[in-house]
């Protein structure tokens, strides 16, 4: 008989919590903590009573001392593949949960239709239950203790790749205004035009441009705020102007953007004032930014010297004139938590500044994490580490790197079929195991590591924050 699998990745390190996954005929139940889980389950179509309507369920439930926490469910299809309904349907429904200071729930699903060439056959989902990390940083060197006394850069800090591009907000006001025939000058990648030209004519393109800017660009979908208290403690952020093909359109306030190529995502400004924000809630917490321009378009109008001291300033004026300080790299490389903190410098601002980032085109534009994982030991050496303000763990694929996935992706497109949600689960499931049994051994002890993701959870940050404890504990 037909029938659809589903490949759900689970990690726990909330004590008395439990994840139930189930499907027609089936249902397991993972409890252990600090395990990287892989569960198997099959949609079939003899497992579904109707005759006619072969869609079987499939549920996680989420238990925190015996109390349902969450239910998320989506319908499959055994006979199509295909996944609809329900409350995972679309990727801006798929937010972490919070359930007061004990557990924060984060979950994604990507869905494989009927399978496509490279990408999976079997749905994807990720699930993970940790507590919340608003407050990581003070609860793993408390103010006044021994540990606060460490060295800021003993810290390892998970961070949220393109924190930017976490919604379509920007980019659908300008394909309002300006077309979808942007989309061109937008993604700026021969690679994906050329592939998908070959299946599509000019003006189909134009209609699927926001599967295109979806399938190549959104790598987040929590808000800032989520992001930060799930631990997110390190961000690049690209901030540019619009492209000078739409700046004079008026779509959008003409100000700094995150920019991905020159899809335009989260304003500066209002970046700045929700980290500012959230460190004035947080008084132990401490946050590093780094500014950046790679991949960004000359199109694209860089800020002068002038104008990001201008944001800057407007957005620590608004904390109440002093009571945060920006920091710089001798900062975040020389001094101690404590201090940092004395001094009120928790707001660490770095600009182009020179770090080992484990990030290739080719060991990233993976599908599985096979290639990371390889190139990890090769990459994180003293040698190559030497002279760099800090190390750059990415632990994302990058599938948008393969034009093929990226076109599967944007032709069957729905709302969870983006090829990055395709490779999460499976690639966290080997890089961040990696990360936890390794970076002790290959990263210096007084050397700042960051642990980069897409689609930032749990599970990143309670790697990075155990070996947090782990270099100050040394």
């Amino acid at each position: 008989m037909p029938s659809k699998g589903v490949q759900a990745y689970t990690y726990i390190s909330t004590p008395g919590c439990s994840i139930e996954l189930s499907v027609p005929g089936q249902s397991v139940t993972v409890n252990e903590l600090h395990r990287f889980s892989s569960v198997g389950l099959e949609v079939e179509a003899f497992a579904i009573k109707s005759l006619f309507d072969k869609r079987g369920r499939f549920t996680f439930k989420v238990f925190l001392h015996g109390s349902q926490v969450t239910e998320q469910w989506i319908d499959v299809n055994a006979l199509t593949g295909n996944a609809s309904g329900g409350t995972m349907e679309a990727i801006a429904n798929q937010r972490s949960i919070f359930h007061s200071d004990e557990l924060i729930v984060s979950f994604g699903l990507y869905e494989a239709g009927e399978g496509h060439d490279l990408l999976p056959n079997r749905h994807q989902c990720y699930i993970t239950a940790t507590p919340a990390f608003a407050n990581w940083i003070g609860s793993v060197a408390p103010p006044g203790s021994d540990r606060e006394n460490k060295p800021f850069a003993r810290l390892v800090l998970p961070s949220a790749h393109d924190v930017g591009m976490n919604s379509m907000e920007s980019s659908e006001a300008v394909l309002r205004r300006v077309g979808g025939a942007v989309v061109g000058t937008l993604i700026n990648d021969n690679r994906v035009l050329t592939k998908l030209a070959d299946k599509l004519s000019a003006d189909a393109i134009a209609l699927v441009a926001p599967n295109i800017i979806f399938s190549l660009a959104i790598t987040q979908k929590d808000s800032l705020d989520a992001m930060l208290r799930l631990g997110a403690r390190y961000f690049e952020f690209r901030p540019a102007h619009l492209h000078n093909a739409v700046v004079s359109r008026g779509a959008l306030l003409d100000r700094l953007y995150f920019q991905h190529s020159a899809i335009p995502g989260m304003a500066y400004d209002a970046f700045l004032r929700e980290v500012v924000g959230f460190l004035r809630a947080h008084p132990a917490e401490i946050v590093v930014v780094q500014l950046r321009w790679d991949g960004v378009p000359e199109a694209c109008a860089k800020p002068s010297d002038e104008e990001k001291a201008r944001y800057l300033d407007e957005a620590l004026r608004e904390a109440g004139g002093g009571e945060i300080v920006a920091g710089n790299l001798e900062d975040m490389r020389r001094a101690s938590i404590g201090q940092l903190r004395r001094e009120r410098k928790r707001l660490i601002m770095l600009d182009s500044v020179d770090s080992l980032s484990t990030y290739t085109d080719e060991g990233n534009a993976t599908l599985d994490g096979d290639s990371i994982v390889a190139a990890l030991p090769r990459v994180l050496t003293a040698d190559n580490a030497r002279g760099k303000a800090f190390v750059n763990i990415q632990c994302q694929a990058t599938p948008s790197n393969i034009p093929r996935a990226v076109v599967y992706s944007v032709l069957e497109s729905s709302t969870t079929t983006s090829c990055l949600l395709a490779t999460k689960g499976v690639c966290d499931s080997k890089t961040l195991p990696w990360c936890r049994d390794n970076v002790l051994r290959t990263c210096e002890l007084d050397q700042l590591v960051v642990m980069m993701n897409d689609f930032i959870d749990g599970a990143t940050s309670d790697v990075a924050i155990q070996l947090s404890r782990q270099r100050l504990e040394r």
